[in-house]
């Protein structure tokens, strides 16, 4: 059973924002905003890093159902390189936040950094999508939505096995940029063949 918290405070409508996608190499981040109801609760909603490709698939269907209001926002990899990985990020969950279609009173965001939304309240939480359902239900729709973007892309330059690494910095992807240079998703302002920074998935 999930041991997630339904709500940081009892009497806010509270929106749980999230994204995917900022350590990769290629392809937009991707953030969600959710407002879920109080009472909600699914026993696999954990952080989507936590969970297989197939739960966050079984999940998104059941969160896009349930929330009182959800959105998704991209921002691709163009932007990125002109203002940069953090406020690429940020941006994409301000415009996910302008989307929903119920008000929060109260925003709860993965990570330590944000800009203030309007003027609503937010509390930045390192791990927060491993501490508040509203915040892992947002990392599982970011997550979900940029990986079928990604699977996409895939069709069109299959030579960088997106739909295995997504656009992360894998030694294949690697070995794919050296070989058969950048494509237009390709972000230009990350070292996209710097050896030391490869990791394996």
């Amino acid at each position: 059973m999930s041991s997630l918290l339904s709500s940081y405070s009892d009497n806010e409508i509270e929106a749980g924002c999230d994204e995917a996608g900022r350590g990769c190499l290629a392809g937009p981040v991707v953030a969600a905003a959710v407002i879920l109801p109080k009472d909600f609760k699914h026993p696999l909603l954990n952080d989507s890093k936590q969970l297989t490709e197939k739960q966050r698939n079984l999940l998104r269907p059941i969160i896009e159902q349930e929330a009182i209001t959800w959105a998704v926002s991209v921002v691709d990899n163009e932007k990125i390189d002109k203002i940069n990985i953090l406020n690429a990020s940020i941006t994409a969950m301000h415009r996910a936040l302008d989307q929903l279609k119920k008000e929060p009173t109260l925003l709860l965001i993965d990570g330590n950094r944000f800009h203030k939304y309007k003027d609503l309240p937010h509390h930045c939480m390192i791990k927060g999508d491993t501490r508040f359902l509203s915040i892992a239900a947002a990392s599982v729709l970011a997550k979900t939505h940029r990986d079928e973007f990604m699977e996409q892309a895939d069709k069109e330059y299959p030579q960088y096995f997106w739909k295995k690494n997504k656009g992360y910095p894998t030694k294949q992807h690697r070995e794919a940029i050296k070989e058969y240079g950048i494509t237009p998703l390709h972000r230009l302002s990350f070292n996209l063949i710097e050896k030391q920074m490869s990791f394996e998935l």
